[in-house]
């Protein structure tokens, strides 16, 4: 027989403690049998593949396939986690890593800075947005992956590395010293007007909960008297830290979340158990699509208790709890153990992941089977599919000429010149891109493609493409053609005719230049729908309370 390879060693040792169990069983419909079995051969077969495949193979890169696949067959959000990962996983739970505290990407096949933290070594040392990355150290990472540059960036705390960078036509060397980096919760909070506070919360890692309160309390000592919390495009995370921000709201001894499961050790039941910071003060949630988990927890349970208005969208609909359980050699699976049921006692899971269509999808809760539960008001509240808003604002659309110049980065690129060319702006609720500003950046497109197709033109493709699969195409072909000819957009005219849509994106994008992440948040509340949403609602007293009574729910 072949002589086995060192690599197969942690194989063969699987093999022997699978047999172990095999022995141990002896009853086939007993469900440890059945494991232990199915474990022998998948053992049985790395070694044999191992052996006897024509080329060489990677056990360990087989194994972590068959591990995906199988986990697939899952839920998205059960997941196995590698040594290799640990880091990353670390950061999505506490928010804290050793690097230099800035977020990179590729654009346009360009490795480079998207945004360095404020007060972080990134943007201490002078790092700047569009900094193309050329070295860390000495390594060259032009061609490297952006994960694999991000590696090289993070490391312990207080450790110098040095990061070569292009920047225009110069070329400069920066030495940083890592910190320990801490991602703030609340990246901005502010006064929408002299009596409204606004909380931006964008996740849910540790200490969420004390920096949506410490905000809170900054701002009633400016003097508010009503608050917009803002959980829209927050994907969640630690539960424990959702609880304690709806205590913030509601009265001790309240319940605001249960879990329950297989096991008995998973089932909990999650109460308030502080004096709120205010129990009183007028209150709106936004909400959107992209408003998950912890987020959505947050939300339904003030919902189930009529202490805020919720305002946006449905929610994602994600009632599944993950826990984190170690395995061997360090690494670990997240593994969801758990629905989460809110105070009303309904649960928003809005994908059934155990039942599955024909073609093996996962499928969506019918709304035949959504149950209806009941605020403490009195108001009727379904389940299965999210959390819904109690007043509904329309998601925004953009025109294609905007979506295009985005995406090829003609907007981003001239930020990066406005920036070289402008050493400072008026603050973020003051700059305007005024018409000498919205010309400059018609003129920088000068030469550059940034072609679209619209949504007529779209919809005469489709009609084109179905009239031939049907055989009308002969019948109809001059008056598509007639179609074609009147709706042919100007890329000219189309830049005076969404003026607007694309000047928004370039006041963001310039202002991120000067004043980071908080300054695009509060640029952008400037026209937010939602907020102006807000503002209407929480400046009628007799609206709000009327949304908040079971006769008079308003959609």
């Amino acid at each position: 027989m072949m002589k086995l390879k060192n690599k197969t060693v942690l194989v063969l040792l699987a093999s022997v403690l699978t047999l172990g169990l095999l022995f141990s069983f002896s009853n086939k419909d007993d469900k440890l049998f059945s494991i232990a079995k199915n474990l022998d051969i998948f053992a049985s077969l790395i070694r044999e593949l191992d052996s006897y495949y024509v080329d060489e193979i990677d056990p360990e890169k087989l194994v972590t396939v068959g591990i995906a696949a199988m986990l697939e067959e899952l839920d998205p959000y059960t997941e196995f986690i590698p040594e290799e990962n640990s880091d990353d996983f670390r950061l999505m739970t506490t928010g804290e890593y050793g690097g230099v505290g800035a977020l990179i990407g590729n654009r346009t096949g360009i490795n480079m800075i998207l945004m360095p933290y404020k007060g972080f070594p990134a943007q201490v040392g002078g790092l700047r947005i569009g900094d193309e990355i050329l070295m860390v150290d000495t390594v060259n990472v032009r061609e490297k992956l952006t994960s694999d540059i991000s590696k090289l960036l993070k490391g312990p705390a207080n450790t110098p590395v040095m990061v070569e960078v292009k920047r225009g036509d110069d070329t400069l060397s920066v030495n940083l010293t890592r910190k320990k980096i801490v991602i703030s919760n609340v990246p901005y909070y502010g006064k929408l007007d002299e009596q409204t506070g606004y909380i931006k919360l964008t996740d849910f890692t540790t200490n969420a909960s004390a920096d949506v309160r410490k905000a809170l309390i900054d701002l009633k000592s400016q003097g508010i008297t009503r608050l917009v919390l803002d959980v829209r495009d927050n994907p969640g995370g630690i539960l424990k830290e959702a609880v304690e921000i709806v205590n913030l709201f509601i009265p001790k001894g309240k319940e605001v979340v249960k879990t329950i499961g297989k096991l008995e050790s998973v089932n909990a039941v999650y109460k308030t158990t502080k004096t709120p910071l205010d129990k009183d003060i007028p209150l709106v949630v936004l909400i959107n699509e992209r408003s998950a988990s912890a987020a959505e927890i947050v939300a339904g349970a003030l919902q189930d208790y009529d202490r805020a208005v919720l305002i946006g969208r449905k929610t994602f609909g994600k009632g599944l709890v993950q826990t984190s359980i170690p395995l061997s050699y360090n690494s670990q699976v997240k593994v969801t153990t758990a629905k989460y049921y809110i105070p009303s006692g309904r649960c928003i899971q809005a994908i059934d992941y155990s039942n599955r269509d024909e073609n093996g999808n996962s499928i969506a809760i019918p709304d035949s089977l959504r149950k209806e539960f009941k605020t403490k008001n009195g108001r009727i509240v379904l389940d299965g599919a999210g959390i819904e808003p109690d007043t509904k604002v329309e998601l925004k659309s953009y025109s294609p000429i905007a979506y295009s110049l985005v995406a090829r980065n003609h907007v981003f690129d001239f930020g990066t010149e406005f920036f070289r060319a402008n050493k400072e702006i008026a603050s973020p609720r003051e700059f305007e891109i005024t018409d000498k500003i919205y010309d400059g950046f018609i003129k920088s497109l000068e030469g550059k493609e940034y072609d679209y197709t619209t949504y007529v033109e779209k919809s005469i493709e489709d009609l084109e493409k179905y009239a031939q699969k049907e055989k009308y195409y002969d019948e109809i072909k001059v008056q598509i053609e007639d179609l074609k000819k009147k709706v042919s957009h100007s890329k000219e005219q189309d830049l005076v005719t969404f003026k607007q849509d694309i000047k928004d994106a370039l006041l963001e994008e310039i202002v991120s230049r000067y004043y980071f992440q908080e300054g695009i948040i509060e640029a952008s509340l400037r026209k937010d729908a939602e907020v102006e949403k807000s503002l209407e609602v929480l400046n009628d007293r007799s609206r709000m309370t009327k949304l908040l009574i079971a006769s008079n729910r308003s959609k």
